[in-house]
């Protein structure tokens, strides 16, 4: 891979590489049942998590021992019950996050409660509610995990509710005391976790950059061996365990390892060059100016890496930027007067290498700077000045740029909503015993994902009847008392938050027994329990499935086209800002630009929930997600450079674009559309890729260019040619497999 044509040693090394790959297995592969069964008994073991447990079993033993200390074990039941819901929203993200979504959960929970018993008293009235919830729900699933869990989590509670019919005193009460043990939960969850976020993150990625400045400030080294892969490798576990966070910082560390190793690379070839240039008789001139060049990349590359170790602010001397700069110009000014010579040639695609990679650190530097605690709050800040609509991570825009059937969010609140007032009209009309097991099986097995829901609907009824089976085992043979029953609760709680989001099967069996203990808790026949919990589980689950069977989709046929959609949506908006920067009245048509970004934030939500799809099938492979995650981020970051121009450029008065700008733009377009071509895997793709270095290049040495309008334009152009360019070499990497055949 390449961040330009012409460079022809790093296609070199690249078919080295290839040559270099191990011989494929001579197992056979498996096919897609026997991957699915692989998918369902699978257990994750980087999502077990003793420590979670501990907390979450602390924080819902601990109402129910207070409950029967102080002869009130209906109100510590109640307490337990909103610790339990709000436990699933526990994590290891930071303090503040992690206070606002336990503490959101807390709220909604709370809600749920009370919404639900007051309506209870009406049938139309429950099912309507629950329908409109369920739609919310759905919805929330644009806002990521977070955004899944919290609304999935207060609709059981509603439906739970919904079937008690309360008064409204009783009602306040019981919302109050579920309020109160998710306080609990959250107070636990802030007090026992000292460590920082994101530390093994940031001491991985902290060692590869020092392993790249090493192999940097080491020419001899780096002329007979690339640098080692150890640390990479350590990186990309490290980013590995945290797949399912759709934080912003997240993406920023995985732009840092996507940096990180796009600098490899062209370390590497840079020591091919540097060796062809000492053997040349006129080579050593040429040769020294790379050094000099490697010098400054590896007091740059320290820098951040001193960065990411200490969390704070980074600390870079610009003369490591000039000096690379300088050497960079030196060696362009040899190459350019040079004559068609080998030398010649190496000089070139030296020049090539070093431009490329001084673009790539002043993104590493950009993206360390910020992921610190300072860079995240300035973040925050600069993004909360624009108006709700241009925020990249606004939520209310999130929301409504999937109120659409276009929207892979909006089918499935649509699907949720429907789904939940069957099942709710059905467990009504039933006169079996706790009914509302019935739709709050739909719930939980209704996903977005037809994988996951095929697979949590099997795992729900078989991890049901095995639950039950265990609980029917522990009445029988344990001797009664509400003692024991707790320290059972309590070790069921542990069970179902270890290694419950290891395994869906393993959670099913869990929470099966501790609800029919929680159940009998208040005095409820076990039997009478057992039968309804097994009858009702069964039918939500054939329900679930029944319904999602009416629109079941491969996500792995549509990721592609997903993939292009999105550099569509990014062509127009792109198209739309420059079309605003090139009017000379000075107006602006807003109309035309938030229609162009709602429609890439829809197309961006789109492709993430497809990523996120993907991985739950049968079949994926986790270097195929990586390298999707990655390609996402590269695409974030040229929506974020570009929102930025918008914010900052068009509503003030502004000069006359230069043409290199002009020529800069031109080039975007053509790289964006070559990569949608890319993503859909069809023919032709880009003969020669448009060089976006030699355009930044030139950009920035317009004189016109130094005046404080274009600054912000120049800082945004050289992050849209980095991101492109990244992006580029991924989706050619995504190509590979189907050019292969």
């Amino acid at each position: 891979m390449d961040e330009t044509q012409s460079d022809a040693a790093a296609r070199q090394v690249a078919g080295s590489a290839s040559a270099a790959k191990p011989e494929p297995s001579s197992h056979p592969p498996l096919n897609k049942w026997q991957t699915f069964w692989r998918g369902v008994l699978h257990i994750d073991a980087a999502k077990i998590d003793p420590w979670i447990a501990l907390r979450n079993m602390i924080g819902v033993a601990a109402p129910l021992i207070v409950g029967l200390a102080i002869g009130m074990p209906l109100g510590g039941l109640a307490v337990a019950s909103g610790a339990l819901n709000v436990s699933y929203s526990d994590g290891h993200d930071p303090y503040g996050q992690r206070a606002k979504r336990m503490l959101a959960a807390s709220v909604l929970c709370s809600l749920g409660i009370m919404a639900g018993g007051l309506a209870g008293h009406h049938n139309f009235a429950a099912i309507l509610l629950a329908s409109i919830w369920a739609f919310g729900a759905g919805m929330a699933v644009a806002l990521g995990a977070t955004g899944e869990s919290l609304g999935v989590i207060s609709l059981v509670v509603l439906i739970i509710y919904s079937a008690q019919a309360l008064t409204p005193s009783r009602a306040l009460q019981a919302g109050g005391l579920a309020f109160a043990g998710g306080l609990i939960q959250m107070l636990l969850s802030l007090a026992l976790w000292p460590v920082r976020t994101f530390e093994p993150e940031r001491r991985a990625l902290a060692n590869l950059y020092i392993t790249l400045a090493q192999a940097a400030a080491s020419p001899a080294a780096l002329m007979k061996a690339p640098p080692p892969a150890e640390a990479s490798t350590q990186a990309q576990e490290a980013l590995a365990a945290r797949t399912s966070d759709d934080s912003i910082e997240r993406e920023r560390f995985t732009l840092l390892l996507s940096q990180a190793e796009r600098m490899r690379l062209r370390l590497f070839t840079l020591g091919r060059l540097l060796r062809r240039m000492r053997r040349e008789k006129f080579g050593f001139a040429s040769a020294e100016m790379v050094e000099t060049f490697l010098e400054a990349v590896a007091h740059a590359m320290a820098a951040i890496a001193d960065s990411l170790t200490r969390g704070v602010a980074l600390e870079i001397n610009e003369s490591s930027l000039q000096e690379m700069r300088h050497a960079t110009d030196a060696l362009r000014e040899k190459s350019d007067s040079a004559e068609r010579t080998f030398l010649a040639a190496v000089v070139r695609d030296a020049r090539y290498q070093m431009d490329a990679l001084a673009g790539q650190i002043r993104a590493a530097l950009q993206l360390a700077a910020d992921v610190s605690p300072w860079g995240s709050q300035a973040t925050r800040a600069r993004d909360q000045a624009r108006p709700w609509r241009m925020r990249f991570s606004s939520t209310l825009a999130r929301i409504t740029a999937n109120f659409s059937l276009q929207s892979a969010v909006c089918r499935h609140a649509v699907r949720l909503a429907v789904g939940v007032a069957i099942a709710e009209a059905i467990s009504r009309n039933l006169e079996t015993p706790r009914a509302y097991w019935l739709p709050m099986t739909t719930i939980l097995v209704l996903k977005p994902e037809f994988t996951v829901t095929f697979t949590r609907g099997l795992l729900r009824i078989v991890g049901t009847i095995t639950g039950l089976l265990l609980a029917t085992v522990m009445f029988h043979f344990l001797p009664p008392g509400a003692g024991l029953e707790v320290f059972v609760i309590a070790a069921l709680v542990f069970l179902l938050r270890c290694v419950g989001p290891a395994n869906y099967g393993i959670f099913a069996i869990a929470v099966s027994a501790l609800v029919v203990l929680l159940v009998t808790f208040t005095g409820v026949s076990p039997k009478e329990v057992i039968l309804a919990r097994g009858i009702n589980t069964g039918t939500g689950g054939i329900l679930a499935l029944a319904i999602y069977a009416v629109w079941p989709t491969w996500e792995r046929t549509q990721i592609g086209e997903m993939g292009a959609r999105l550099i569509d949506a990014y062509v127009s908006y792109f198209s739309a800002v420059i079309d605003e920067l090139n009017r000379s009245d000075g107006d602006m048509s807003v109309a035309r630009l938030d229609k162009c970004r709602l429609a890439a934030r829809l197309a961006r939500t789109n492709a993430v929930a497809s990523v996120e799809r993907m991985r739950a099938e049968p079949g994926t492979r986790a270097e195929e997600i990586a390298l999707l995650t990655a390609m996402l981020a590269s695409s974030h970051r040229f929506a974020y450079a570009l929102m930025s121009i918008e914010a900052g450029i068009l509503p003030s008065s502004r000069p006359p674009i230069r043409p290199e700008f002009r020529t800069f733009a031109v080039d975007v377009l053509v790289t964006l559309k070559g990569i949608a071509t890319l993503l859909r895997r069809e023919q032709p793709a880009v003969q020669k890729w448009p060089d976006l270095r030699e355009d930044h290049r030139c950009l920035i040495e317009n004189p016109a260019g130094i005046g404080e309008q274009y600054a912000l334009v120049n800082v945004e152009a050289d992050r849209m040619a980095n991101s492109l360019n990244t992006l580029r070499e991924q989706a050619e990497q995504w190509r590979k497999p189907t050019d292969a055949h």
